[in-house]
């Protein structure tokens, strides 16, 4: 081989060397930032529910989830059903929570009545269940060291002036509040978009009431997917309401999914939590897009994205 062939033979295999060594140690740095950012903690405190994560855990169980849950980097969980869990159930998994340093987030007081005319009504048997329901729920928060329950007023009824129904519900959940407060625990009222029937529609009406009960175990929980479907105008509508607001739901719209499935847009509104000084729970209300354990990585690779805005 002539001498100038044989140069430039070995100078393109050392360049295709380096270059193949610097695509190696590039592919290898980004393996270990993605390893490195899987248990990272989030930049916002987001909570998972059960059976979010029934793929990817051990057989389902919801400790074994709350267990993955927390190798994901989530620090929070909720659990809508948490009262109709045995007292043994509730007390493990407030144990397991204290020992990860998670944070319950909420759950429902569900009296029965959530879905029908209720306390809007002004009957003295509606008020009774609720006030029992009250009682009930503090003794699960504090088996599972919850400091948030989500209260649901009923449906409108509707041969009562809008006047009259709001200060029946007023009124019972005065009765609430006093069985609330001296422990800490914080009813926060959901405003819903599941259908028109439903008495407590707003975030605004929800701060009117709020104001009226004059109680700091009376607040407003924020779920974003309902309020894009009831009224839009997302953080204007936060920022009214805020000194009200003491707890956030997720979900995208539509479809009730994760971050990133539908028209919310929700790095912005992190960002602005965010810099807010928001520090409790963002509840994730919503079903997942995907299947199986593909579609939970999935979920959790849309919590990454939406969470990036720093």
């Amino acid at each position: 081989m002539e001498r100038r062939k044989f140069l430039q033979n070995g100078t393109l295999a050392g360049i295709s060397a380096l270059a193949l060594g610097g695509i190696s140690n590039a592919a290898q740095a980004a393996g270990a930032n993605n390893a490195s950012v899987a248990g990272k903690p989030f930049n916002m405190n987001y909570g998972p529910h059960d059976g979010m994560f029934k793929n990817s855990a051990n057989g389902g169980n919801f400790l074994d989830q709350i267990k993955y849950m927390y190798d994901q980097g989530f620090r929070s969980i909720e659990d809508n059903g948490m009262l109709g869990r045995s007292p043994e159930e509730q007390s493990k998994i407030g144990e397991l929570l204290n020992k990860l340093g998670m944070t319950m987030g909420v759950f429902v007081v569900d009296t029965g009545n959530n879905w029908k005319p209720s306390l809007a009504t002004g009957k003295q048997e509606f008020k009774e269940a609720f006030i029992k329901t009250c009682k009930a729920s503090l003794e699960t928060a504090k088996r599972c060291n919850a400091k948030w329950a989500t209260v649901v007023p009923g449906y409108f009824e509707r041969t009562l002036p809008i006047g009259v129904q709001t200060a029946h519900v007023i009124d019972a959940l005065r009765s609430g509040a006093e069985i609330f407060e001296p422990h800490g625990l914080i009813m926060v009222l959901e405003p819903l978009s599941d259908n028109p029937d439903l008495f407590l529609r707003t975030a605004e009406q929800s701060f009117e009431i709020c104001k009226a009960v004059k109680s700091p175990s009376c607040k407003i929980l924020y779920d974003i997917y309902h309020m894009q479907r009831n009224t839009g105008n997302l953080i204007p509508v936060m920022d009214w309401c805020w000194d009200e607001i003491a707890y956030i739901q997720i979900g995208d719209n539509p479809g009730r999914k994760e971050p990133g499935t539908g028209e919310i847009n929700y790095k912005n509104i992190f960002k602005h939590l965010h810099n807010k000084g928001y520090k409790g729970v963002l509840g994730m209300e919503h079903g997942i897009a995907g299947k199986g354990k593909e579609g939970e990585d999935a979920l959790i690779k849309a919590y990454r994205e939406a969470d990036s805005f720093i």
